[in-house]
């Protein structure tokens, strides 16, 4: 299955507070997503509003799925009075480890409706060859 990966230190820090809270604060910004597998692949699904293709940047590196990207914000408030405003701008940035049967030279990807699709496809397994050994006479 496809997992989220997490960075963590070996030693304890008298900073892991604020990291840890810095950690839960950059999730909550990330985008929402969700992963699956089926027989032949793994997916995941992040969900993107108002960010352009051109904002998205995805790799696979050392067997994990990177994606970075920037929502803009082009606002233009000529006589308009903002009461309140919820939307997200900024740079985001979400990783993924693959499992070791995913294909990672081979991911696809499709933006839709704002949601961007990865789909991975999973390692045919090998057929196991039999061969018959010879017993020598010794």
């Amino acid at each position: 299955m496809v997992e989220k990966s997490h960075t963590s230190g070996f030693w304890p820090s008298l900073y892991d507070p604020l990291r840890q809270m810095g950690e839960r604060v950059a999730e909550w910004l990330a985008p929402a997503s969700e992963a699956a597998g089926s027989d032949d692949s793994y997916r995941i699904a992040v969900e993107l509003p108002g960010v352009a293709e051109r904002d998205i940047h995805l790799s696979v590196e050392e067997g994990v799925v990177i994606l970075k990207g920037k929502k803009r914000s082009e606002r233009e408030e000529t006589g308009e009075t903002w009461f309140f405003s919820e939307r997200q701008y900024g740079s985001f940035s979400r990783s993924f480890r693959l499992p070791p049967d995913a294909e990672g030279d081979k991911v696809d990807a499709q933006l839709k409706d704002g949601v961007l699709t990865i789909t991975i496809p999973k390692k045919t397994p090998r057929k196991q060859e039999t061969s018959k050994v010879e017993i020598r006479k010794g």
